[in-house]
């Protein structure tokens, strides 16, 4: 779709499909292909791809994951994505489309409607300035209420760096794509399916696999909320309805997603840490909960939802603020913002507010905490590590390298958080503290440990968090696999198997999305062929970065904070609690990662990926090896690619 002409295009998927399956790799391939490097994120040349993956809109493999993906005007510009779940990639699937792919810019606001084969723009004039949530419900109301919306809010609107996109079941997504959708002045997308039934090749197989994957597979919170204190129930005090599920499509529902109900009526989804986000803020201010303001984190993160703007921007941001105005540098009256009650309903829904409609001093703030703190001096800027923070732009503080040490590579290396990667090293550690601790129902020992490392991390020193060896290969194979994940695109909770709680050794299955993919496709396909599937896409986004001004080895790194500031504390595992040489128990608390054995890890991985050692740039052979000839012309041409690969 251009947005500036009008006109509508459609192009097969197996243009891309063999070689980048979906998702990720699609996208990344449509963006490397059409969006030069010298483009801005808010200029008309941008795309805005959303896509789906090959196992979208099928049952019970919980593959209705669908990703927004774009450059966003992030510091530097550069590509992003974000990954949402709830219905509306399945919906697109009902319709019979991969993808929507949007160039150009309207001169006027409008939304998009696609429903039975046909695509047209009409006038959203009347929804400019409308959230996100109210603009869904708008639309479903004309347009009928089977319709799936997803829309941006007034922050999306008025170009904030933070801005995310709200779809149905509140499904939302980051990345700063929510600003470049509103640089197009494209409210919403609706997407309206024809019924069609998604065919699957092997329908006997995938009958198999789904019984075997409905038996064996569980997802990531339904096993710890046995012995991790589970607060979504604790949200809702008596007398009320218990939340109720609220699963995307084609799931399993083994994860806390449900809908809350306020004392005012008002529902909508509260999940994970978007839900959380305030309520210690709220419990500071109010004290021991009463009626009304129980319902204070629900109605915060509602706010953020239907401005449409990142909940945890705006969580990195609050203990910001208040050090700033504990330190002097900020206040009520030179804000106009009443950071004096930060917990309080008034508090969060003027910063949400002024940040969205960039009013007064949230005009500062629209442009990002890092940037803000830049304008406000030296103080402000010292505030951001004074209260805690390990990260910089685009990075935030969880499952941090200094107790998870493989993810020191995926924070160094991706323009945004990558959760995915970061899950698969910081759950399975969170299930082997339950075992050390002794709680009911754990079963993961460090001998089990040892032997899930192995079989998905390439070796037993990747079990070990007292050191560094081992890791780079473990981050490549993490990396290689979530990757190809992200072109299925698979839930991130229940994604991969890696332990299974009823068998013998507890070792889980990682055949099992190449098996899925086989069935549904019918192009056979192995676990190492999918991998490298997610190589492939790896390094094509790589390229891609590398061409938008990332320049190797010098740009992996961590921020400051990682080498310097020890850590003390874990959400997850206060006592920072970790396996050891041979698996015995240690504790990484007054930590950092070490500077130079991080620089020789690099070196190791480098030579893993087939990169030059040196520089950290690709090569040709690597590059070629892939099928991925054109990107390393492309990069051969700007002076790019490093000329001679180190052993």
């Amino acid at each position: 779709m251009d947005l500036s002409s009008g006109s509508i295009t459609e192009v097969s998927t197996q243009e891309y499909a063999d070689r980048f399956l979906g998702g990720r790799g699609i996208a990344a391939k449509i963006y490397w292909d059409e969006v030069p490097p010298d483009v801005g994120a808010f200029d008309a040349e941008n795309r805005l791809i959303f896509v789906t993956g090959p196992l979208g809109g099928l049952p019970t493999v919980s593959g209705s994951r669908w990703q927004v993906c774009g450059k966003a005007f992030t510091t530097p510009e550069q590509f992003s994505y974000c990954n949402l779940g709830g219905r509306w990639g399945a919906e697109l699937k009902f319709a019979g489309y991969d993808g929507i792919v949007v160039q150009g810019k309207s001169e006027k606001p409008v939304y998009l409607f696609l429903h039975h084969g046909t695509a047209e723009l009409k006038d959203a004039s009347a929804l400019w300035g409308k959230g996100s949530m109210e603009t869904r419900e708008t639309l479903k109301e004309e347009l009928g209420s089977s319709a799936r919306v997803v829309a941006i809010g007034p922050a999306g609107e008025n170009m904030v760096t933070m801005a995310s996109l709200t779809a149905d079941n509140d499904s939302s997504g980051a990345g700063g794509l929510g600003a470049t959708m509103g640089s197009k002045k494209l409210k919403a997308v609706v997407v309206t399916g024809a019924g069609k039934k998604v065919e699957v090749a092997q329908p006997e197989k995938f009958k198999e696999l789904r019984a075997y994957y409905r038996e064996v597979g569980r997802g990531q919170w339904e096993y710890m909320s046995r012995w991790i204190r589970d607060p979504f129930h604790e949200f809702k005090l008596v007398p009320g309805p218990e939340m109720k599920k609220d699963p995307c499509y084609g799931c399993l529902g083994r994860c806390p997603r449900k809908i809350y109900e306020a004392a005012d009526g008002r529902k909508g989804k509260f999940f994970c840490g978007a839900a959380m986000y305030y309520q210690p803020w709220s419990d500071g201010y109010y004290g021991d909960w009463n009626e009304v303001p129980s319902d204070v984190p629900f109605y915060a993160t509602k706010l953020c939802d239907n401005y449409g703007i990142d909940i945890f921007a705006i969580d990195l941001m609050l203990s910001w603020l208040q050090g700033c105005y504990k330190a002097g540098i900020l206040t009520d009256g030179n804000t106009g913002i009443p950071i004096s009650k930060m917990g309080s309903l008034e508090f969060i829904e003027t910063l949400v507010r002024k940040i969205s409609l960039r009013d007064g001093f949230g005009d500062l703030l629209a442009q990002g905490m890092w940037k803000a703190a830049d304008s406000l001096g030296p103080g402000a800027k010292e505030q951001i590590e004074t209260v805690g923070y390990q990260s910089e732009p685009g990075l935030y503080p969880w499952y941090g390298p200094k107790l998870y040490v493989t993810n020191a590579f995926p924070y160094a290396m991706e323009p945004r958080l990558p959760m995915q990667q970061v899950h698969e090293v910081s759950f399975l550690l969170a299930k082997w503290a339950a075992t050390t601790y002794n709680l009911p129902g754990s079963y993961i020992t460090s001998d089990v440990f040892r032997a899930i490392a192995r079989r998905f991390w390439g070796s037993d020193l990747a079990a070990d968090f007292s050191t560094l060896e081992g890791k780079a290969l473990a981050a490549k194979m993490i990396q290689d696999r979530q990757y190809a994940k992200e072109c299925l695109i698979l839930c991130d909770l229940l994604w991969p198997l890696t332990d299974l709680e009823h068998t013998e050794d507890h070792v889980g299955d990682p055949t099992l999305e190449s098996k899925f993919l086989s069935a549904v496709t019918g192009r056979e396909v192995d676990e190492e062929g999918l991998y490298r599937i997610g190589e492939r896409v790896f390094n094509l986004q790589r390229a891609i970065l590398v061409r938008e001004g990332h320049r190797g080895r010098d740009f992996d790194r961590l921020p400051d904070a990682c080498h310097n500031l020890p850590i003390e504390y874990d959400h997850a595992n206060p006592e920072c609690l970790a396996p050891g040489k041979d698996g015995e128990v240690m504790s990484r608390k007054g930590t950092v990662v070490d500077r130079q054995e991080f620089e020789k890890a690099k070196d190791e991985y480098y030579r893993l990926r087939r990169w030059d050692v040196a520089s950290g740039l690709q090569t040709s052979a690597n590059l070629e090896e892939l099928e991925l000839g054109e990107v390393s012309q492309d990069l051969e041409r700007r002076g790019l690619l490093a000329r001679l690969h180190q052993a």
